[in-house]
């Protein structure tokens, strides 16, 4: 009788189908049990450190609290935002030209860590507009090193974990890294700790997570395979022209950013209605924390049956949410402790599931030997896309929330009409 391994044992616990290799070489599938955990662990680091620096809750509210100016609270997200998509298209050619990819990954990972101290120490010794400043510079560093992780990760767990288990890897990261979230939203909300401290702390948790997670990425087994010579920038928007498939993704995908785009007009709901804690960071990163707990490993298990279901489900839980927002709050009930919360849990809970869909689907939709290009095109055009959130924050201030949320909404019931023409990959 053989004797299963700890790592084995794991990875036969949280998937659903071992059987076969998933489309790995015979040598690479020998590894999967521990490549998997080191996924999901080096993952989980990761995750929490985003969710314990989040730019659009902790960082803007650090801002504040050191005296920087709107100017400087206003730069965070898009920085952030267009700083992780848009250099993808740039690195991609690096990353396809290197026979062992995980350390793509690893540098990135250093290189948030880093950047993360660097704002903890800036946090620490700065004020006003130098501190305002110094964070944006770092921040910029952090998210070109993330753009270094998402280039390549699409690529690693194509090569090291087989399709139809590679949801659940993401997935338990994903809710494991939300869980750890939660403690410390509770402790925020709890008021047992300084707030400014708690959070210069948390930041700096951060660093020493991704760079935990770097270095236990770099145990991952990968079989080195020749790398291919970069191709130039331009000509990697080749595959548009080339995949009518991808392009309908990325339509899909652009639509669905009404998920990521729509929590901050759902606060202004409740600030609107004299919810003043609503918007508190506290009842923020647990709201979304909580979500992201409950739905991402179940998002994982279902893309792993069919990511393109998976899309047009978060779509129509995205609109309902949406439109839930508006109701509520003609109904003028959105000054009450239950609705507003509820709709930014359901509207978190779809945007995890937007996540976890397209992450699979391009993984599984992508050629092997062209994952890289792929998800640098996908990610640089949706950047692109992301930079127009400054039109609805303009919309929003002419024509209030409840004509931006609307919009939203018909995005994310637009992209259940595009997703349905995608090919599905499940299985």
């Amino acid at each position: 009788m053989t004797k299963t391994s700890f790592p084995g044992a794991i990875f036969a616990a949280l998937v659903d189908n071992t059987e076969g290799t998933g489309g790995l070489s015979e040598k690479q599938a020998r590894h999967e049990p521990a490549n998997f955990l080191r996924h999901a662990s080096s993952l989980s680091m990761s995750k929490i450190a985003d969710g314990l620096i989040d730019p659009k809750l902790v960082l803007s509210w650090l801002l504040t609290h050191l005296g920087a100016s709107a100017f400087f609270v206003g730069l965070l997200v898009p920085i952030r935002e267009a700083g992780a998509l848009l250099p993808q298209l740039f690195t991609a050619p690096h990353v396809q030209g290197m026979t062992r990819r995980k350390w793509a990954w690893v540098a990135g990972c250093i290189g948030q860590g880093v950047a993360a101290a660097g704002i903890a120490l800036a946090a620490l010794t700065l004020k006003g507009a130098a501190a305002g400043a110094v964070i944006c510079a770092f921040l910029a560093v952090l998210a070109i090193s993330r753009s270094i992780c998402s280039v390549s990760y699409s690529d690693i767990l194509g090569k090291t974990v087989g399709q139809s288990r590679r949801g659940a890897a993401t997935g338990v990261a994903t809710s494991l890294g939300a869980a750890a979230v939660v403690i410390f939203a509770l402790v925020l909300i709890s008021g047992l700790v300084d707030r400014a401290a708690l959070v210069v702390v948390a930041i700096a948790l951060a660093a020493l997570l991704w760079l935990g997670a770097g270095l236990l990425f770099s145990t991952l087994w990968e079989e080195p395979l020749p790398g291919q010579s970069g191709k130039p920038v331009l000509s990697q928007l080749s595959v548009l022209r080339h995949d009518a498939q991808l392009r309908r993704f990325i339509w899909a995908r652009g639509l669905l950013t009404a998920t990521a785009l729509a929590p901050p007009y759902i606060v202004l709901l409740g600030a609107q209605a004299g919810q003043g804690s609503f918007d508190r960071l506290g009842a923020l990163v647990l709201a979304s924390s909580i979500a992201s707990t409950l739905s991402s490993w179940i998002w994982g298990r279902m893309a792993d049956r069919s990511s393109r279901k998976v899309l047009m489900l978060s779509g129509v839980a995205g609109a309902g949410a949406l439109l839930a927002a508006v109701a509520l709050d003609l109904a003028g009930a959105s000054g009450t402790i239950w609705a507003l919360p509820l709709v930014l849990f359901v509207l978190m809970i779809a945007y995890h599931g937007v996540r976890q869909g397209r992450v699979i689907y391009l993984v599984d939709m992508a050629p092997a030997d062209n994952r890289a290009t792929y998800t640098a095109v996908s990610n640089t055009v949706i950047g692109i896309a992301l930079l127009g959130s400054g039109l609805f924050g303009a919309l929003a201030s002419m024509a209030g929330p409840h004509v931006t949320l609307v919009i939203f909404a018909a995005m994310a019931l637009g992209s259940v009409v595009v997703t349905r023409g995608l090919d599905e990959l499940g299985g």
